[in-house]
Formats: C-alpha cells, structure tokens, sequence
C-alpha cells in the first residue's frame, strides 16, 4: 500500500488530509513537525511527503532541503496556505507546490503524479 506522510503542524489539517487521503486508498502518517522527520522517514519508508511550509518552530523549505539531502529520490510535495513561497529558491527542490485549500483534488492530482 502507498504510504504517505503529512507533516503539518495544524491538527485539524492533519485530520482532514488523512481522513481524505485514507479514502483515496492510502496509507496516511502524520507529524507535527519537523522534530525528529529524517528519522522518521528512514523508518516508516513513506512514498511521499506532503510538507506544510509554515510551522512554529519549523521551516518547511528548511526541512525540503534536509529530506532531499539525504532522500533524493523521495517526492515532496509542499503545501502552504502561501503562494508566495513558490517564488522562493529553496521550493524548486519540491516535486510540486500547492496552495492549501479544503478541496484537496489538487493536491490528490500531484500526489498521483509523483507516484506515476
């Protein structure tokens, strides 16, 4: 089964992302944040990441850029309520960037992309 890891640190997106991407026929993890994620990545082996961008504490491209260091090959997809970070260097090392929305058919549509 595909599995996928929702890294966001609002709990009501989590929910929502997990109980959407559940129905779609996949297997949902969920961080918090940042706080231990390369590790919990080498464990739980996800086949993509859905990586929120603003977190307390946390800076979503900060952590793009030490996912891709060491899983190169991993898609990320980030998702911000901001479409301004798209402009940002550090977001050309995402797979796709999406605006958040609770319509997540775009963000389902670029999780079946990067998993084709």
């Amino acid at each position: 089964m595909t599995k996928i890891l929702v890294v966001d640190d609002e709990a009501h997106i989590r929910l929502l992302y997990s109980e959407e991407l559940t129905e779609e026929g996949y297997e949902v993890i969920t961080a918090e944040n940042g706080l231990n994620l390369l590790e919990r990545i080498d464990a739980e082996k996800p086949h993509v990441v859905v990586l929120d961008i603003k977190m307390v504490d946390y800076n979503g491209l900060d952590l793009l850029q030490d996912i891709r260091n060491k899983f190169y090959d991993l898609p990320i997809i980030l998702c911000s309520a901001y479409d301004t970070f798209k402009d940002d260097m550090k977001s050309i090392a995402a797979d796709h960037y999406v605006v958040k929305s609770f319509d997540l058919s775009e963000l389902k549509q670029k999780i079946k992309e990067v998993l084709d």
